[in-house]
């Protein structure tokens, strides 16, 4: 199967995988009449379920870095496919979920992203333009898979994505930090009031900064090939 193949089939699997997680996280804000996440006591205790619901997080996250394995054939390239599942993923779990609640019913609703290892809160926005760039740059680096030329982000920028990474989580698990210490109790009623715009703004860019250093050695590489092969033309003329 060719580079072509193999992304349609890890972005059909991505859709189906957000299907099942809607249907799943739809059974389970009903059960707890919790369709819209914030309101009084948003993570009420669930027993035996709230257990298991910890483990499927990771069984999805499994999942999706399962795909990307067995798609690539290069490390670099499990990694951009890994992403591209992730990112496909995340996107259509909202598209289904508003199909199958009606919510969220904007972009900015708040919503409870992850429970590990505390409870992640953003709006919905947040998580869908982290999305958006794993899917750009998880194609990118599907596109340098099997190339003689090695492809890969610079030092620098490598520097500048984890740090974007650790104030994106920062600013996802910011109230949950300032909470922990009331214990679980206090995690469980918490409702976030502000979500720290700024500081992701510099998340989003600076984990944006790997993705635009491989956009541009493909690009020069791709200029550098056609001028080479208008050189050949000319000189075969």
């Amino acid at each position: 199967m060719n580079t072509r193949g193999r992304v349609i089939a890890v972005v059909v699997f991505a859709i189906a995988m957000a299907w099942v997680e809607a249907a799943v996280v739809l059974d389970l804000r009903v059960m707890i009449n919790r369709v819209d996440p914030y309101q009084r006591l948003p993570l009420p205790d669930m027993g035996p379920i709230g257990h298991a619901e910890l483990v499927r997080e990771v069984a999805t996250l499994t999942m999706l870095g399962a795909v990307g394995w067995i798609a690539g054939t290069t490390w670099r390239g499990r990694i951009g496919y890994a992403l591209t599942a992730f990112g496909v993923w995340d996107i259509f779990y909202y598209v289904f979920l508003r199909l199958l609640t009606g919510w969220p019913k904007s972009l900015l609703d708040w919503d409870v992203l992850f429970l590990l290892p505390l409870p992640w809160w953003g709006p919905v926005l947040a998580p869908i333009l982290i999305s958006v760039l794993m899917i750009i740059g998880g194609v990118l680096a599907v596109q340098v898979e099997g190339r003689s030329q090695v492809v890969w982000p610079a030092p620098w920028s490598i520097i500048a994505g984890s740090a974007g990474i650790l104030l994106a989580l920062y600013a996802f698990l910011r109230d949950a930090l300032l909470t922990v210490k009331g214990g679980e109790k206090a995690l469980r009623e918490m409702l976030p009031v502000a979500f720290a715009w700024p500081l992701f703004a510099v998340a989003l860019v600076l984990m944006a900064t790997p993705v635009f250093t491989v956009a541009r050695q493909l690009r020069s590489m791709t200029n550098q090939k056609l001028h080479g092969g208008g050189s050949m033309s000319k000189l075969s003329l």
